[in-house]
């Protein structure tokens, strides 16, 4: 693995979003069936190849400003490889089926929960962690507004809640009660803190107009 600053834009990442994946699970899910009685009708030579799963493939990925080139296996998720291979270990491991949001983290500015994207979709793209929202050893705005509300309990939950909070800044930089709500609504806090996050979401927003 080798490691340089060089930083590149870099278009949409494919595939659905973290959202997109939960509204749309169903119909994959029927989809997935049709696809195998069809396969199981067709000629042995006109069924998909099936790659083995320890099949590597070299991925270029900028993680917190800093680039990294490095040798994959095709079914790692990018949450196996920050937290073991990279060792970022913020983003935390929570249900690992894209139900809980604990592990989101930002691709090219969007949320996306990094246990159901693939490391090999991130080639070429730029993904932040919770890590690469602090100054030095200061917290970034949304995470001071966090610790200013009490927005968590045990915790665990919180380096994707703010995450989420960050993507949902990004897009609508003064959201309504109602747009926070809907903006989390694919976070999970199992401790219940919901009205403390929904309130530093909203001092985040005020912290960031105000260039704090």
């Amino acid at each position: 693995m080798d490691h340089d600053d060089t930083h590149r834009p870099a278009p949409p990442v494919s595939g659905v979003s973290r959202r997109g994946f939960i509204t749309t699970v169903g119909t994959g899910a029927i989809g997935v069936a049709a696809a195998a009685g069809l396969a199981s009708a067709a000629p042995a030579d006109a069924q998909a190849e099936v790659v083995p799963g320890g099949d590597t493939g070299t991925v270029t990925i900028t993680v917190n400003g800093r680039r990294h080139k490095m040798l994959v296996e095709a079914r790692w998720s990018l949450l196996h490889v920050l937290r073991d291979h990279l060792g970022l270990t913020g983003t935390k491991i929570g249900c690992e089926r894209g139900e809980c949001g604990a592990c989101t983290v930002l691709i090219d500015g969007r949320a996306r929960y990094a246990c159901m994207t693939l490391a090999i979709e991130v080639d070429g793209h730029d993904v932040t962690t919770i890590e690469g929202l602090m100054d030095g050893e200061e917290l970034g705005t949304t995470q001071r507004a966090f610790a200013d509300e009490d927005a968590f309990q045990c915790g665990y939950c919180t380096p994707g809640q703010v995450m989420a909070a960050e993507s949902l800044l990004k897009v609508n930089p003064s959201p309504s009660l109602e747009e926070i709500r809907q903006g989390m609504a694919g976070n999970l806090c199992r401790c219940g803190a919901y009205a403390h996050i929904f309130k530093a979401v909203a001092k985040a927003a005020d912290l960031k107009r105000q260039g704090r």
